[in-house]
């Protein structure tokens, strides 16, 4: 049987990273200790070590500054595909006109 996969929000992957990081505790003991895979962690602290350097990192964001980061990217991305869209149907009118 398949296990499935399970799936944590990004205040519990910050708890997960300050317990190793301002504890001093290990990443096998917190693993251990709390259920999780040593990769998953590892991963965590490789994100928020991007995210606090200003790199966008891999994965979902931790912080709360990178979250509203990533939010403000998708709407301008929105955007801009909303403008070019109008441009094009702006020169289509402007030629039946002619």
């Amino acid at each position: 049987m398949k296990q499935k996969r399970r799936a944590f929000d990004a205040s519990f992957k910050l708890q997960v990273v300050q317990m190793i990081r301002d504890q001093g505790l290990s990443v096998g003991q917190v693993c251990r200790d709390m259920g999780l895979g040593e990769t998953a962690v590892r991963r965590w602290l490789a994100q928020l070590d991007a995210e606090q350097s200003g790199q966008a990192g891999i994965g979902k964001p931790l912080t709360a500054e990178q979250q509203r980061i990533r939010q403000l990217e998708a709407e301008n991305r929105q955007l801009r595909q909303d403008n070019d869209l109008l441009k094009k149907a702006s020169a289509f009118f402007a030629r039946e006109l002619k």
